[in-house]
Formats: structure tokens, sequence, C-alpha cells
């Protein structure tokens, strides 16, 4: 028996490889497909099963390309119904693998079709339990992402007795959740990406003893408002999508300066997709910054709509990756991206533009010099109220398009996150809607409330 756990850190995904006797199934794979085919190949098995344990909402599963490429059955719970050809499985239905038995267990509360696949050894002992975005360590799935078809209230009755099913089994049984920290899918999940049913049975607020209707409470209460390409990924994995073959094939396209502003005149958006360090010493006018060292597909998708027709800047030699990442989110209106990277822009004279950052210690002295300028905090409503800058307004970076107008566009601004990564994002943002004098807070929080204590105002 082999388990391996493929955990994605961009986007805070765990897909899984399980081996037994020749036969492999893979549950949860991302898009880009190939990673399973070459690891089935390298150990000289075939891939029987592709488990999903529900329709992902915050990425676009490989399943479908998976699937014609091997052969392998697709997998899902009850109450599905899809598009394209699956296994719907009944609640405690029984699938072999190699030595292995693989135990279905409904699960509703997070979606509707949402399901666990409980692992039995080959001498019948449950091992492990593949449990989707039901249970998560230290948190559940959040119950409202049915986007009207039923109540949070509802799915969050469901969930109670979901999790009784999983409680029942041995501590000692293995969780491999579908997501780690940073995944929008729960409230606040722990940086662990496995746990025990027994740990998570002591320490996840959701599996302590209290009535339906205390739960229903609890798991319904501080839960963000979901990214609206959440209700568009699960639609697409429902549906199905374009081959990913297909997709890149015609995205990874070399454009020339001059097709390149063509695009730019008919409305294209640009994503430059270096890091935030190199980005603010130059970049093509109206770019975006979504920087291939943080979460850069979610931020992308946070922000702009999936059918929004995109060409890319890129550090030479990234851009197939910076593809693949922006394709497992959804975007399949890639045109290309520009021969040669910032240089081209740069060797043919062209205007560009430029983000000052600036150190904790700056900022104290900016703000302490300018009582009118702005210092804008970027982080989510939640990170703020744990402690802020003094004289800070809070505009979480998923909604700055819709509410950059809320600031004064003739006063300095200085913007700053927990650490960088989404203060440059929001400077490229305010940069593109005509914003002039912006900073960019080196470090962002956590610097600051390092250095400059008397600049901070703790929570209460």
């Amino acid at each position: 028996m082999k388990i391996e756990q493929l955990y994605t850190s961009c986007l805070a995904q765990a897909a899984y490889y399980i081996e037994s006797n020749g036969e492999a199934a893979i549950i949860d794979p991302l898009r880009d497909y190939q990673t399973y085919i070459d690891k089935a190949e390298e150990n000289g098995v075939k891939i029987k099963y592709i488990f999903e344990t529900h329709f992902h909402a915050d990425f676009v599963s490989g399943h479908i390309d998976l699937a014609k490429k091997t052969g392998a059955k697709i997998i899902y719970g009850p109450n599905t119904i899809t598009d394209y050809k699956v296994h719907v499985a009944k609640d405690g239905e029984i699938l072999k693998l190699g030595d292995l038995n693989i135990q279905v267990i409904h699960t509703p509360g997070h979606t509707l079709e949402s399901s666990c696949f409980l692992l039995k050894d080959k001498k019948g002992k449950n091992h492990c339990v593949f449990t989707g975005d039901t249970l998560f360590v230290g948190d559940v799935g959040r119950p409202d992402l049915l986007d009207g078809i039923m109540t949070k209230e509802e799915l969050a009755s469901k969930m109670y007795d979901s999790l009784k099913k999983l409680t029942v089994l041995e501590d000692e049984v293995i969780v491999y959740p579908a997501h780690g920290a940073g995944s929008a899918c729960g409230k606040n999940i722990g940086k662990e990406t496995f746990s025990t049913i027994g740990e998570q049975k002591l320490q996840n607020y959701a599996l302590q003893e209290m009535s339906r209707d205390e739960f229903i409470k609890e798991i319904t209460s501080g839960i963000s408002p979901a990214p609206a390409y959440f209700f568009k990924d699960a639609k697409l994995n429902k549906s199905g999508y374009p081959a990913f073959d297909e997709l890149i094939n015609k995205a990874h396209n070399p454009l020339s300066l001059e097709h390149f502003e063509k695009e730019i005149k008919q409305g294209a958006t640009i994503i430059d997709t270096r890091i935030a360090d190199i980005f603010e010493y130059g970049f093509i006018p109206s770019s975006l910054n979504f920087g291939l060292n943080g979460q850069f597909a979610i931020w992308a998708a946070t922000i702009l709509d999936l059918q929004t027709k995109i060409i890319l800047v890129c550090k030479p030699g990234t851009e197939k990756e910076s593809i693949e990442r922006l394709s497992r989110v959804g975007f399949d209106q890639i045109i290309g991206f520009l021969d040669g990277g910032f240089e081209t822009w740069l060797n043919a004279e062209k205007r560009y533009d430029m983000v000052i950052s600036i150190s904790s210690e700056e900022l104290a002295l900016d703000s302490k010099h300018n009582p009118k300028a702005v210092i804008l905090d970027v982080r989510k409503a939640s990170e703020y109220k744990d402690g802020y800058v003094a004289k800070a307004i809070n505009i979480p970076l998923n909604e700055l398009l819709d509410k950059a107008e809320e600031i004064d566009k003739q006063q300095e601004c200085l913007v700053h996150c927990a650490g960088g990564y989404r203060s440059m994002i929001a400077a490229s943002i305010l940069k593109q809607k005509g914003f002039q004098n912006i900073k960019n807070v080196w470090g962002g929080y956590n610097k600051i409330k390092e250095e400059i204590i008397d600049l901070v105002v703790p929570s209460n």
C-alpha cells in the first residue's frame, strides 16, 4: 500500500495518490493532470479510479482530462448530477483497489454530493479517510456555496449529521483533507495538512459536544463572502471544461511587441507574474501584479472575471508555469505572453511605471509629516480587528476594485497588508485606476508591529 499527499501550496490544495497491487487511484486531481500519469507510469501501475470528494469551487479539477487519457472511472458520491459520464456511488459502497477497499461515506453539508472515502488496508482495518471539504484540520467546510439552492443553515444542519459518521471512526484513523491553511473553503483551517480522528475530536471546534442549533450558529457565523469565481469553478467541474492540452497550446503563445500593444488597445488585461520586489522597479502601465511566489492564481481569480482576456508579462522561462496556474482556477482566455518579457518593453524605450516601496520607519515619518496621507490596509477584516495601524482605513484586497473611489486620489496613499504580497497587488490596482502617489510598505503589518509599536492599535 502506498499513499502520497500531493500538496500545492499556492492553492492550499491536496490531491492524493493511492497505490496497491498494480492499481492506483487519484483523489481530487488538479487540472494539469500529467503529474498523476507520470507517477503511475514510473511505478508501473494503472490508474483505475479518480475519486472526487465534491464539485470543487476553488479550482478546476483534472478529473475529466485524466479519465480520457487513462480510461479510469470517475467516482462521485450520492446526489451527483454531471454532464459527463461518472459512477455515482451509493452511501457505504465499497470499491476495490488492488488489495485495498475504499468505502464511500456520504457527508453532505459543504455541498449536497460531498463524500469522504474511507480506506481499509488489506486486513480490512480502517487506515485513513479522505475528507475532502467536509473535515479539515481544525475546521469544517463552509456551508454557503449552493448559491440560493439551499440556505447555509440547512446545509449546516446536514453537516452536523455528516460529521457524526466520521467521529465514530477509530481515533488512530488518519484524516487527509482537501485543503490546508489559506484556503477560503473553511473559516480558519489549521496549518497542518493531515491529522487523525482522535486529534480532531479533541482540537476541532466543530467536533465538540453541542446541540444542532449551537452547531449551526457556530459554523455559519464569521464566514467571509465567497469569491465570485467559486460558483463558476463549481459549474465547470459539474458541466465540463475545455481540454487542458488545447488551452496550454493556445495560450503558450509568444507575442511580438506590436501584437502585444494591439491586444492592449483591444482591452486585454495585463498580468505581470514577476515577484513584487522586481515588479516595483518597472512595469508596463496598467499591469496588475500577481507574483508567482504567492497565492497567484487564487488572487487573480478573486480580483478578475474568469472570462477576462489576459496577456502576460513573465520572467523568461516562467511563462508555462504562469499559464498552467491560471488555468487551474478557470482562466481560459489567455491570449499569450510578451516575447522576452519586460526587457522587450524596456529595449523599445516604451514608457513604464513604478511603485515606490518604503520601510515601516518611513511609514511612520510619512504619516507624521503628512497628516492627510491615506494609510490603506488591504488585509481581511478579521486580520484588521486583531490589530491595525492608527488612522488606517481597511479595504480588503478582494473589495478594492469596487471601493477604490472611496480613497482620495489627490492624497498620498500608503498601502500595506500583512507581509507585502497583497499590498503590491493593491498598488498595481490603484495605479491602473489612475492613482499616482502610491507607496507600498515593505514587510507589511508584521514588520510595522515589530518595529513601530506606537503606531499600532492592538485588538480589544
